[in-house]
């Protein structure tokens, strides 16, 4: 990958890294890096030392990771119901979880069994494989029912 290539960007990059916790430099490093390149090439590609191109990537990284934990706050703000599911948990049993989870914060939810299932696999198709649960799963539930899932990889459904 040292061929010199330079990554196309379009024109509402720096927009985007304006609003977001990354320099453009740090994304620039990220995207040549999930191309596949060393650290040495990056660094070669962009006119820098390595060690500049490490201290970057470093500290996108732990920006990322910031950025993770802020949401998962945001998430316990805004559904103050959260569980674990784990992988193999069949689609009927996950209603009484959620239930359970709900009365133990005194916390009467405006959805039924069905409705719970619905948004689960209308939401998260992706999650299950017949009635069973592929993996482990946050599921996360607002005071007014709504549903929100992500599988512990961190991808939202």
């Amino acid at each position: 990958m040292g061929d010199g290539s330079v990554v196309s960007r379009s024109d509402n990059d720096e927009e985007k890294a304006d609003s977001c916790l990354l320099t453009e430099r740090q994304i620039e490093v990220l995207r040549l890096r999930f191309q596949g390149m060393s650290q040495q090439e990056v660094a070669e590609n962009l006119g820098t030392t390595r060690s500049n191109v490490s201290i970057l990537e470093k500290r996108a990284y732990q920006n990322i990771s910031r950025a993770r934990r802020t949401l998962e706050r945001w998430k316990e703000i805004q559904a103050p119901i959260s569980l674990r599911i784990p992988a193999g948990t069949d689609i009927f049993d996950v209603p009484s979880m959620i239930f359970k989870a709900a009365d133990e914060k005194a916390i009467q939810l405006p959805v039924n069994s069905l409705e719970v299932i619905d948004q689960l696999r209308t939401k998260s198709p992706k999650l299950f494989k017949k009635r069973a649960l592929l993996e482990d799963v946050q599921v996360y539930v607002t005071g007014s029912g709504e549903l929100m899932a992500e599988d512990l990889k961190g991808e939202e459904q």
